[in-house]
């Protein structure tokens, strides 16, 4: 969603409150697409301060869908959106984006809320989600979930360098 900002910017101590939802149904980054949760509005109130300065506040919670890092079932995490900035308008495009230190959600005097959001979710992302504590993981050989129960697979973890005497022992039982 884009929200006009040259109204904004024509009346100093104006402020404007709008609610704003996640766009689409999936969250898409460089590690995947995840589907998005429980869809809870964010709020956002932009206000222009004095002299071209908007201040923007962003506070709420967005919810995705990330598989767990151990057995890959999907988990819902809750990741908050807490953005707190004031941004002068008088700047070039350029000198905004290096005051912010990221890539500028406000264009041509256009608040793209889209932009916004998966910038803050990217900020919040877990380093690694696990779907319990305790998780068991899968199997290394077949896939299985552990936490399901347990494979059929030989979980013998033997030393490499004895892989040829192994071989003799599974020769002599073959007779």
């Amino acid at each position: 969603m884009l929200i006009d900002l040259s109204k904004l910017l024509t009346h100093e101590g104006k402020q404007q409150q709008v609610e704003i939802l996640s766009s689409g149904d999936t969250f898409s980054c460089e590690l995947g697409e995840f589907s998005y949760g429980e869809n809870e509005p964010v709020m956002l109130t932009i206000k222009h301060k004095e002299n071209q300065i908007l201040s923007i506040r962003a506070e709420g919670q967005v919810a995705v869908w990330i598989p767990c890092s151990r057995c890959l079932e999907p988990v819902l995490v809750s990741c908050p959106v807490d953005y707190d900035e004031e941004i002068d308008m008088k700047l070039s495009e350029e000198e905004r984006i290096e005051a912010l230190d990221e890539s500028s959600f406000i264009q041509n005097k256009e608040l793209d809320t889209d932009k916004l959001l998966h910038n803050e979710i990217l900020i919040n992302w877990p380093m690694r989600v696990l779907c319990k504590e305790d998780c068991k993981g899968i199997c290394s050989r077949c896939g299985a979930n552990l936490n399901q129960g347990s494979c059929d697979c030989d979980t013998a973890d033997l030393d490499p360098r004895m892989a040829v005497i192994s071989d003799i022992f599974k020769n002599f039982k073959e007779v």
